[in-house]
């Protein structure tokens, strides 16, 4: 869950860093067209940058929270849990498919034939389809 967390913040910080360059280009242009003095144009450029840095924090706790309350209202596993269930279910798994095998041994005879009790459940099944 951490790196679905970790491509969110740096897609922000992409979206933050273009934001931040178009607005550069749309002082630039004001400036070249003398409509605002270079002096001013850095200074707006200076005061959204430094802003966004203090902002930063705030607004990466926010989301953490955000994800985290989602995470807990959807009860999903985070972190080591995760991996643990991952290990616990593959570990069940090989114990599932050597129970499976276990079973069809017992349930063949000592020729490999089905057992007698199995042939014999199998008749009395079919007499109770018949009638």
């Amino acid at each position: 869950m951490d790196k679905i967390i970790r491509k969110a913040l740096y897609t922000t910080v992409g979206i933050v860093a273009g934001t931040t360059e178009r607005l550069q280009n749309a002082i630039d242009e004001l400036v070249s067209k003398g409509k605002l003095s270079a002096e001013d144009g850095k200074k707006v450029v200076d005061d959204v940058v430094k802003t966004t840095d203090t902002k930063r924090d705030e607004y990466e706790n926010r989301f953490r929270n955000l994800i985290d309350n989602v995470l807990s209202k959807l009860n999903l596993p985070q972190g080591d849990a995760h991996e643990k269930l991952e290990k616990r279910i593959k570990s069940l798994e090989v114990k599932l498919g050597l129970l499976a095998r276990e079973l069809e041994s017992q349930r063949k005879g000592p020729n490999g034939d089905v057992a007698q009790e199995d042939a014999t459940a199998k008749k009395s099944s079919r007499r109770t389809k018949k009638v």
